[in-house]
């Protein structure tokens, strides 16, 4: 890998303090709190020499932009919000998906992405919901 640099050891303080995948705009937003002024040609740059280097890794859900997580993580999978959008760890793996397959069929490598509401929306509707009865 090049140099490290100011603007690379932001980006990655902001992957790994945020303990979720990002999308690279969020990783701008979190690392200009670093170094303000960095622009997100600067963050594609830095994400495709940190991938490459095997420091992160990309993380692709069916129809979203990629996000990015450290590469040191264990196998996991994630949980996306339907309200925020935004995407979540979850630590643990239902195993025996080898058995889903054909008979005869090798299983490689599987990902799991679960869809619903994070606490934070969910708290939202909660209360909107409560709102509602109030005012009726």
């Amino acid at each position: 890998m090049e140099r490290a640099t100011r603007q690379r050891a932001a980006i990655i303080e902001a992957i790994v303090m945020a303990g979720r995948p990002l999308l690279p705009e969020e990783i701008l937003d979190a690392a200009r709190n670093l170094v303000p002024g960095m622009a997100l040609a600067t963050v594609y740059r830095n994400l495709k020499l940190l991938a490459e280097d095997g420091q992160i890794r990309a993380v692709q859900l069916p129809g979203e932009n990629t996000r990015y997580e450290p590469a040191d993580q264990a196998h996991h999978h994630h949980f996306q919000c339907r309200v925020c959008a935004r995407v979540f760890d979850v630590q643990a793996c239902p195993g025996g998906l080898a058995a889903l397959a054909p008979r005869g069929f090798t299983v490689e490598h599987h990902e799991l992405t679960l869809y619903g509401t994070c606490g934070d929306c969910g708290r939202g509707s909660t209360r909107r919901r409560s709102l509602r009865r109030t005012k009726a």
